[in-house]
């Protein structure tokens, strides 16, 4: 939030300057493949041992998905994640990996678990804690400028121009800091929702707000909470190799888009660096301060963008 408001002072042109398409396609390749082993252990991993059952159940839910996408009309259309999900949940249910205990114990009607302060808890002091985990949020914030360019490209509209680079960042943090208050986990902007937008090219604000109300509605139903936890993971790791891989494409309609020109060093030098930092996994740990690999390799090709002349000395 207090960054919103230096980027609402100074504005956000440097964005263009600091983040070029050279940079920014490859950080956005970087934050759709980071989560693909989280897309294969899911479909794959049935706790510690690979299970072939589970990768059965996976590699269905993404063909029926593809299929969904690719060959419906209207508004099935518009849903193929959705149906996708049901018709991965259905086979699982035949294959037998789906614990519903906890869909019988479940009651219709109950309460989120609240954490209000002055009735739960009191309000204290944490300097220490304040510390440690304050500069997680130029993290967050790296992250959240990656996305927002995929939703620039996405939508073909400049949302670091309208509504403003500072009112999506004081957006992401102002939610945090009420998800925080009421014992909710800290919100931000998530690459798999960005995902679901790039498949069913539905971008509007209402249908997304409604989707919000819904949600609320609906975890405020215990049956429905339990059974979308009942989901085993190779249904969402199925969807996930779609969903994961759509934003890495992205990255690559951006470096296309623009016409990057890999015959000049300085451009092969920046895109290599992100991609094998970003999707190595490689991160910076000094102390409690950990920075992410999406968030160091952002740091690499911001510097080396910065720093590289236009052309090699061989190339001049």
């Amino acid at each position: 939030m207090l960054v919103s408001l230096i980027v609402s002072r100074f504005g956000s042109n440097w964005v263009d300057k600091v983040l070029p398409p050279v940079v920014v396609g490859p950080i956005i390749i970087v934050i759709g493949l980071s989560l693909a082993s989280t897309a294969a252990n899911d479909a794959m991993m049935n706790g510690n041992v690979y299970d072939l059952k589970y990768f059965g159940v996976a590699i269905f839910t993404l063909a029926i998905t593809i299929i969904f996408n690719m060959f419906l009309k209207g508004f099935p259309s518009m849903i193929p994640v959705l149906l996708g999900i049901v018709s991965g949940y259905l086979m699982a249910l035949v294959v037998g990996i789906v614990d519903l205990s906890g869909v019988q114990a479940a009651k219709w009607f109950s309460l989120p678990a609240f954490n209000v302060m002055g009735v739960n808890y009191d309000f204290k002091w944490y300097p220490a804690a304040i510390v440690g985990m304050a500069p997680i949020a130029l993290v967050t914030m790296t992250e959240h400028m990656g996305h927002v360019m995929v939703l620039n490209k996405l939508t073909k509209r400049n949302f670091f121009k309208e509504p403003g680079l500072h009112r999506t960042l004081l957006g992401d943090g102002l939610s945090s800091v009420i998800a925080g208050f009421v014992g909710g986990p800290p919100t931000t902007s998530y690459g798999e929702n960005i995902g679901v937008l790039a498949m069913t090219k539905v971008h509007s604000v209402w249908v997304l707000g409604g989707a919000a109300i819904f949600a609320i509605i609906f975890s405020f139903v215990g049956k429905v909470a339990a059974v979308i936890q009942s989901v085993p993971s190779p249904v969402i790791g199925g969807i996930s190799f779609l969903l994961f891989g759509m934003i890495a494409a992205n990255g690559l309609r951006i470096l296309i888009d623009n016409k990057i020109d890999f015959e000049l060093k300085r451009n092969l030098v920046i895109a290599s660096v992100i991609l094998v930092v970003g999707i190595g996994g490689t991160y910076l740990q000094l102390g409690n301060f950990q920075l992410t690999s999406i968030a160091l390799a952002t740091l690499f090709g911001i510097i080396l963008n910065l720093v590289l002349p236009e052309k090699a000395l061989s190339e001049r």
